[in-house]
């Protein structure tokens, strides 16, 4: 791999990472229920989808690199 592609590579993976990170932390939030639910449960789903997207962006763009 060249430079270029390695580093979307790698921030493909991170956005990956971050993806799961929400995606765990709303569905642990769900199972709990409670006040942290409650506030915080629709933004997180949010933020999954946008994070979601960006990693689909960066793998699309990794692969046309290639």
């Amino acid at each position: 791999m060249d430079g270029m592609s390695d580093i979307f590579f790698i921030l493909t993976v991170i956005a990956m990472l971050i993806t799961l990170a929400v995606l765990g932390t709303g569905l642990f939030a769900m199972a709990r229920g409670g006040d942290f639910n409650r506030r915080n449960s629709n933004k997180l789903m949010r933020l999954r989808i946008i994070a979601q997207a960006v990693a689909l962006a960066l793998f699309a763009i990794a692969m046309l690199m290639r």
